[in-house]
């Protein structure tokens, strides 16, 4: 990520063969869901950006400026509980009787 301004083919190629893939899938899957009236969704592919940086931004942004993994397996149990929860309850659809 440093080095992505003097390499941008590099950086565009680690993504679009990583985390872009993470998030193709996520939104299909949300999309799926969507149609079965699990989640609520205009538009799956913000969906799949929200729920990687609710489970992602605490950790990842503690490696990168602490230089290495500040965290406990016990935190990230909590990141990934709280990012949940909060993704649906922006995102589970309505229960209907």
């Amino acid at each position: 990520m440093a080095n992505a301004d003097a390499f941008p083919a590099l950086g565009a190629a680690w993504y679009e063969q990583g985390f872009e893939r993470v998030l193709v899938t996520l939104a299909a899957t949300f999309r799926r869901l969507t149609d079965q009236g699990v989640l609520r969704t205009d538009d799956p592919g913000p969906a799949a950006h929200h729920v990687a940086g609710l489970l992602l931004w605490i950790p990842v942004n503690q490696a990168m400026f602490r230089g290495s993994a500040q965290h406990t397996e016990a935190d990230l149990d909590l990141y990934a509980t709280t990012g949940v929860r909060a993704f649906l309850a922006a995102y589970r659809a309505p229960i209907t009787p």
